[in-house]
């Protein structure tokens, strides 16, 4: 079938898109597509990114303005992130995607300069909402390795490896002919070269004296005027940074060996004061022993008392393996502050943006290399403020996310309220000092929740609304373990080498605030939402899922078999354990299990449960864990698919091996199965070639899987394991690649935490035919999809709707299992659910990704479920509450020979449509042919419902419902690596997300009026502030010239005066952005150069007319002169009386 990959897609070729199905099916398919109307068009559809939040992935660099009260971060990438205040973020991306080595702003100007390590510089206008590039400059000749912007100038200076400085207009992006050589700023008898340039600065009391640090430790102070050098200064050691006084008579240099130099500017021969801040001082007088390089120095002073010096590194040799410090030395005292991750950068904040004031610093930023952290200079202690950006989403590494838009109003409330108690103290009293833009306007306020799982497992709650995150709540799974007290008691019984306890998927009912958890070491937990605290014994529940594979040796048949029992309602689930593990292993396999102490485990789990009550804060608690227990010393297999259902009281989780089925009421198992088992021995194409053996009896209550021959169970090996056996080639090999394939949320938090470009986990490739391949069809059947819903469990019915459950699988069978529930609340408690097959309903190509009911007018059907009560609240509460559950709703009239509902099916290849209960086909689209989906939702959209897929190929598509119509096809994203398939979800309202870095989530909207709101959505950088005043010079620095010295720097650097420089040497380029900075500027260097620009064509136009009518007046002017004086000719000797 040929696939439509154009944007719009007429109504009339929805035949087209079912050309596959029968002549009776295509038939249907038109009635059905007068009967529901579909009002989804290719115009409702854009693609477009809109927010990136979290911490900026591998950051290299940083600045801030002082006056607009914004933060930059530029990262080894070449992606810039901009904070301003709470919720104000901006991400920008140079199109080279080198690494930004340094950053400076334009001081209220809003502009930044960028410089990158591939030796270009860029211009940034930060005055609209998506800033973009003005001018770029690229160097061909010469590395840039330093840049330096005075405040309110617009001459950039920038050193390079050679050791030169050139001078750069920001304004024009142009080069200056001024250039300061190597050669002639050292000493002419150095014989050798001084090294890259690793400092730039104007003297704050002259503008006219520069200070050049090279590496070699040679800092030479030049005049700009008489272009030579005044003084130089020279020491043994390499400097890293250097930084002035404000007062302009001293500068401080760090250095390799540790310590910090004082000079004074007028005495170049040694430095006034050597300080050496964590070398140990000898008793004998001589040298500190050197220490680690101070990477960067601050020097700030204060009116009131001692200055600030701040400063990165310089720690002992001795100290091995202590973390990265932060030294705050002010007067006699010196703090060390201790960091979690290494520093990358840091800034002081001052009070005023001029260098020739008493600086005033009140808090250092700190640039870590995976945090962010401000520092409170102003109180005792210093403590940290406390971070109102999202950038935790990384505090461990994300392995499964979730997204929910339109959620109930008065869940984040709820949230928020058990979550705010969960803030750490001693934070800084004062405001985030970060605190300039303003948030966007935008009308779009429904509520949005991200939910992420973690690898140490955590989940973590977040209030995404209004395209802003914040986090609400953090819920940490790993309490209801004990935790493992050596390696040996650890290597037991894990089945994962790292983060035992690493969330595999979540599934959660935002109606009921239900939420189901399943981590890697095949265990399940399930919350319930309550605002009191509790304290009490976990509800423990063992669960024995075996192989069921065919391609095996028959069992013996002559051993007994033990049935599964249902637990009885009394019981607590301890009580209750032996009865509540699913023993159905063959004879075989029971007869060694346990034979001796050191035989293979059986019946253990993985993960040893909390024996102590647990105390529980508000919030979630749990109210249910499930474990799976290895069987016959092989490890459970870990969980791929779960649902919840707080309706009917039940959980459902599959893996390789097949199903189980929790009622979570009641605390015990109902139905545990192998995938095979699901089948109705009607359907033998269905099951694999088997051989004979022993009938069994089943979990639960299965009609049709128990009138036939039964597979029995054998052992089967895990997929992480080397052996050779017939269910560890082929099958295992399949199935771990169906689990990357399909999102099966595999940990890879080691390669997140440490990344490794050459990791195989970075890269995903995978090409598969349309075709069953021999290893589709010979690997195993795993469940892989589950969806509750409320439909008609078989083909012939009484005209009635019941609870069922879809049940996908990766071989791409849909099957339909019947739920019996027992009438009334009373008798839910106290009966037991009844559970059926009724066979398989579809086959699709590929595995099941997703499932759902539509109505017979397009409307989705979603699963019944009960309003949220608090379980600990008082008995009156609780049945005013439960008599408000929402039961299923009354069944849609239904006649013979109609049908009234639509099953939605979506496998990695197909989209099928079903009338329900007759179960025919009535429309089909071949997805992808080269390629394969890896997420499909069926998600609302502009008041309808549709089809939204992410393929590996990178393409994002949009299909109608019911009907199947391409609406949008657009090569968005190729698949790079494994995390953005494991993270990548839809959501409702046009919303999708994905990790895109280990550290930051991307959200995207293909909705076409997210995409013309999002101008007005997103916030504003810049905003209008006046430049503080300059300080006052005072009467007698006025009169006696001891105040800052201004500097002409148009004269000096300009063409006039400096010439042209060579052309070779940098290339301008162009930004994208010219046009739109020109018209979005209002002010400043660059906003003052346009205006200028279109003032001088308006004026040059008006002096054009002027000059017009000028030389109009002057010829009118001469005329009247000349008919003047010939009328004096005329009249001059006539007398009065002669006129």
């Amino acid at each position: 079938m040929k696939k439509f990959n154009i944007r719009k897609v007429l109504d009339g070729l929805t035949a087209a898109s079912s050309s596959s199905s029968s002549p009776a099916a295509q038939v249907g398919a038109a009635k059905e597509n007068d009967a529901v109307p579909e009002t989804l068009q290719s115009e409702h559809f854009q693609l477009c990114k809109t927010v990136r939040h979290g911490f900026p992935y591998q950051p290299s660099s940083m600045a801030f303005d002082p006056v607009q009260k914004i933060l930059a971060v530029g990262t080894q990438n070449g992606a810039l992130r901009l904070f301003g205040r709470a919720g104000v973020e901006c991400f920008c991306q140079h199109e080279s995607g080198a690494a930004v080595i340094q950053l400076q702003f334009l001081i209220n100007e809003g502009a930044l300069v960028s410089a990158l390590a591939d030796d270009s510089i860029h211009l940034w206008n930060l005055r609209q909402k998506i800033p973009a590039i003005l001018h770029s400059l690229k160097f061909n000749r010469e590395r840039i390795t330093y840049c330096h912007l005075p405040f309110q100038s617009k001459w950039l200076y920038i050193g390079t490896e050679r050791g030169n400085i050139h001078i750069v207009n920001v304004e024009s992006f142009t080069l200056s002919g001024y250039v300061i050589m190597w050669n002639k700023a050292i000493e002419l008898s150095t014989k050798t070269h001084p090294g890259p340039v690793v400092h730039i600065s104007d003297n704050p009391m002259d503008e006219g004296k520069l200070l050049i640090g090279f590496e070699c430790g040679v800092v030479v102070l030049w005049d700009l005027k008489s272009k030579k050098a005044d003084y130089r200064y020279n020491y043994d050691e390499a400097i890293h940074s250097v930084a002035w006084h404000h007062e302009g008579k001293q500068f401080v240099c760090s250095h390799s060996d540790g310590t910090l130099t004082m000079w004074n500017i007028r005495t170049p021969a040694k430095p006034a004061q050597i300080i050496t801040p964590h070398g140990k001082q000898p008793k004998d007088g001589k040298k500190p022993e050197p220490c680690k390089p101070i990477l960067k120095v601050e020097y700030k002073s204060t009116r009131a008392g001692d200055s600030f010096m701040v400063l990165s590194g310089g720690l002992s040799y001795d100290t091995v393996g202590r973390r990265a410090c932060l030294t705050v030395m002010h007067g006699k005292s010196t703090a060390v502050l201790e960091m979690d991750f290494p520093i990358v950068d840091f800034l002081t904040l001052c009070e005023t943006p001029y260098p020739n004031d008493f600086q005033e610093p009140y808090a250092v930023v700190v640039l870590l290399e995976r945090d962010l952290v401000v520092i409170d200079l102003g109180q005792i202690g210093y403590p940290i403020f406390e971070n109102p950006y999202p950038l935790s989403i990384h505090e461990s590494p994300v392995t499964c996310c979730e997204y929910f838009a339109d959620c109930p109003a008065e869940l984040i409330p709820a949230l928020y309220s058990v979550g705010s108690r969960q803030k750490r103290q001693g934070y800084s009293k004062k405001d985030w000092p970060v605190s300039g833009g303003n948030w966007g306007q935008g009308t779009q306020s429904y509520p949005e929740i991200i939910i992420t799982g973690h690898a140490d497992g955590s989940v973590k709650f977040w209030d995404a609304s209004a395209l802003m995150l914040q986090v609400l709540y953090k819920l940490k799974t790993a309490k209801v373990f004990e935790r493992a007290r050596g390696k040996e008691e650890k290597a037991n019984t894990d089945i994962v080498d790292e983060d035992p306890f690493a969330i595999q998927t979540l599934c959660w009912c935002p109606e009921s605030r239900m939420l189901c958890v399943a981590g890697v070491s095949a265990h399940v937990i399930v919350y319930r939402f309550s605002k009191q605290e509790t304290t009490a014994e976990v509800q423990l529940l063992e669960v024995r899922m075996q192989c069921d594979l065919s391609d095996v040796e028959s069992p013996d048949t002559a051993g007994d078999q033990t049935p599964t029992r249902h637990s009885p309602v009394n019981e607590s689930p301890q009580e209750a354990e032996p009865p509540a593990v699913a023993s159905t292993q063959s004879a075989a396999g029971g007869n060694n299990s346990n034979s001796s102490a050191d035989g293979p485990r059986d019946n253990i789990p993985c993960l040893q449960v909390r024996s102590s009550p647990l105390k529980q804060s508000p919030g979630y608690q749990v109210e249910l864990l499930v474990q799976l227990v290895w069987v016959s010393g092989e490890p459970p297999q870990q969980i791929t698919s779960l649902a919840i259902n707080s309706s009917y009281g039940l959980v459902v989780f599959g893996n390789s091996n097949g199903l189980a089925v929790v009622d979570y009421l009641q605390k015990t198992l109902l139905l545990n199965l192998g995938t095979s088992q699901l089948y109705s021995p009607s359907e033998p194409s269905q099951r694999q070639p088997c051989s004979p053996r022993k009938t069994r009896q089943p979990s639960g209550v299965l009609c049709d899987s128990t009138d036939g021959p039964s597979a029995a169970e054998e052992r089967c090996k895990s997929p992480n394991s080397g052996s050779t056996s017939p269910c560890n080639s082929d099958d295992d090999r399949k199935a771990k690649f169906i689990e990357k394939a399909r999102m099966s949320r595999k940990i890879s938090s080691c390669n997140e935490q440490k990344p490794n470009p050459d990791s195989k986990d970075n890269s995903f490739s995978r090409s598969r035919s349309s075709s069953v391949t021999s290893i589709d069809r010979e690997s195993r059947d795993a469940v892989c999809a589950f969806c509750f819903c409320e439909t008609f469990p078989r083909k012939s019915t009484d005209g009635t709707t019941s609870p069922c459950m879809l049940v996908g699988t990766t071989q791409g069978s849909v099957i339909l299992v019947a739920l019996s529930l027992p009438h009334g609340d009373d008798q839910r408690l106290l009966q037991p659910i009844g559970i059926s097959s009724c066979g398989t309903v579809a086959r699709l190509k590929g595995g099941i990704l997703t499932m759902a009911l539509l109505d017979a007018s397009g409307s989705l059907l979603s699963a019944s479920h009960e309003p949220w009560y608090d379980p600990n609240s008082s008995d009156e509460e609780k049945e005013k509450e439960k008599s408000r559950w929402r039961r299923p709703a009354s069944p849609p009239s239904w006649q013979e020979g109609q049908d009234s509902q639509f099953a939605v099916l979506c496998s990695e290849k197909q989209a099928k449509v079903l009338a329900m209960p007759s179960q025919t086909r009535v429309y089909k689209h071949n997805i992808t042919e080269s390629s394969f989906v890896l997420r499909a939702d069926v998600v609302c959209m502009a008041g309808t419902n549709c089809i939204a897929c992410f393929c590996a190929n990178g393409h994002i598509m949009t299909l109608s419902l019911p009907s199947l119509r391409p609406l949008v096809d657009v090569n968005y994203l190729p698949l790079t690596d494994m995390r953005i398939a494991r993270t990548f979800c839809f959501s409702n309202l046009g919303q999708a997300l994905y990790l895109t870095s280990p550290t930051e989530v991307q959200r995207i909207t293909y909705s076409q009026e997210t995409c013309d709101n999002l101008q007005e959505m997103l916030s504003e950088l810049f905003t209008p502030v006046e430049t503080p005043e300059a300080p006052n010079r005072g009467f007698f620095k006025g009169l006696f010239g001891g105040g800052a010295q201004s500097l002409d720097r148009e004269d000096l650097f300009g063409e006039t005066a400096s010439g042209k420089a060579s052309r070779s040497l940098a290339q301008h380029i162009p930004g994208p952005g010219n046009m739109e900075g020109m018209k979005g500027a209002a002010s400043g260097v660059v906003g003052d150069l346009a205006r200028a620009r279109i003032a001088l064509d308006e004026r040059g136009q008006k002096l054009g007319e002027l000059e017009e009518r000028t030389a109009a007046m002057m010829a009118s002017a001469d005329s009247f002169s000349k008919h003047a004086h010939d009328m004096m000719l005329k009249y001059k000797d006539k007398k009065w009386y002669q006129l």
